[in-house]
């Protein structure tokens, strides 16, 4: 019984982080019409509605948090 609740618990666990992935880069521009962040090596991602893009402006380093379901940016965080 032990067993079978440590392999569910881990399952779960496994399965949380499937959901989200984090990305760190510097910020070479936002778009807040688009609500778009480009990062310095190409890449553009579309932030959710929740994410406050005011807060965040070029030459920024960020991490950001992407939701592998929807691959939209769920958070950004300044890096010091």
């Amino acid at each position: 019984m032990k067993k079978i609740l440590a392999v569910l618990a881990a399952t779960g666990f496994l399965t949380l982080s499937a959901y989200a992935a984090e990305v760190q880069g510097t910020v070479a521009s936002i778009d807040v019409a688009t609500r778009t962040i480009a990062l310095d090596d190409g890449t553009v991602y579309t932030a959710g509605e929740a994410v406050d893009l005011a807060s965040v402006a070029a030459g920024a380093s960020v991490t950001l948090t992407i939701d592998d379901t929807t691959n939209e940016v769920t958070s950004v965080e300044a890096q010091m």
